[in-house]
């Protein structure tokens, strides 16, 4: 057998291994929206400040035809926590609750509502949706405010 000699690394390997590519990193894509959107401000494009990009605005329109449809990128069937994100995500997007409310089929909730007040309950906690996201997949007033995600419109009055 041939002894085979090993390859000593050249520096630009070395670099590459010693810091993650950042390109692709949340912070790195904030850093650029914001730097179009501060651009487009200060050089008199203030309407495109309003604008999404064009990622977001394809995120958008994926989000809508997803919800439509009532498949996730057309293979599987959206789960009720599936929508609910759905829903919020387009939302914190700035899209109108009416728009999303022509595209997606309201379910109807068959579960007797005591029996999924605590499970709303624990559902907030852990993901903060809006209150009116549970709309969408059969919950109505009367579980929300049992669950604690409603007040009861009744504000007390601090005593004198």
């Amino acid at each position: 057998m041939a002894a085979v000699k090993a390859r000593a690394k050249t520096a630009k390997a070395r670099n590459t291994e010693e810091r993650p590519n950042r390109r692709g990193s949340p912070e790195a894509i904030e850093k650029r929206r914001i730097a179009r959107v501060f651009n487009d401000v200060l050089a008199g494009r203030g309407a495109a400040a309003n604008k999404l990009d064009g990622r977001t605005e394809k995120r958008r329109q994926r989000l809508l035809k997803e919800l439509e449809a009532g498949r996730a990128r057309g293979a599987r069937e959206l789960k009720p926590t599936d929508i609910l994100q759905r829903v919020q995500e387009l939302m914190d997007l700035g899209e109108p609750l009416s728009s999303i409310r022509k595209v997606t089929k309201i379910r109807k909730n068959t579960v007797p509502p005591e029996a999924i007040v605590s499970l709303v309950a624990r559902l907030h906690h852990a993901y903060s949706f809006r209150p009116e996201v549970y709309r969408f997949v059969g919950i109505g007033e009367d579980v929300l405010r049992a669950a604690g995600v409603l007040d009861d419109g009744k504000r007390s009055r601090a005593k004198r």
